[in-house]
C-alpha cells in the first residue's frame, strides 16, 4: 500500500479561536482553508498535514507529535509567540519532549533527538 499524504486531525470547539492559535503555533497562516469556519490545514512536511477541524464533540481529545531538528530553538520561539510549552523533559534514550495544550486542551508535543530506529 502506498500513501501519498498523511493528515493528522485536531478537533476543536471554537474554530476561529483555534485557527488563530495554530497560526501562532506554526508562525504562518494556514496553507489551505478548504472549509472556512470549519477546516484549516497546515502543510508541516512534504506530504504531512495538520488539519484543525470544528468538531465540538471530539474537541480536547486529540494528540499530535512533531519531531523537530532543534527542540531548544522551537521551545524559545513558541515562548516568544506567547505559547507556554512548559519545561523540556528528558524522555528516554536521549529523546527530549515539550508539550503544549491548545485552547481545547488538545496536546501538541514537540520531540527533539527523534530517531527512526533506537
Amino acid at each position: 500500500m502506498t500513501v501519498d499524504h498523511v493528515f493528522a486531525i485536531v478537533a476543536v470547539s471554537n474554530f476561529d479561536t483555534s485557527h488563530d492559535w495554530y497560526q501562532r503555533l506554526f508562525d504562518t497562516p494556514a496553507t489551505n482553508v478548504p472549509m472556512p469556519g470549519n477546516l484549516a490545514e497546515w502543510r508541516v512536511t512534504d506530504t504531512g498535514w495538520l488539519q484543525v477541524f470544528h468538531d465540538p464533540k471530539r474537541a480536547g481529545t486529540s494528540m499530535v507529535n512533531f519531531a523537530v531538528a532543534d527542540l531548544d530553538r522551537r521551545h524559545a520561539a513558541l515562548h516568544a509567540r506567547g505559547i507556554d510549552t512548559g519545561e523540556i523533559v528528558e524522555a528516554n534514550q536521549g529523546v527530549r519532549l515539550c508539550s503544549v495544550n491548545d485552547p481545547d486542551n488538545n496536546t501538541i508535543t514537540f520531540i527533539g533527538s527523534f530517531r527512526e530506529q533506537y
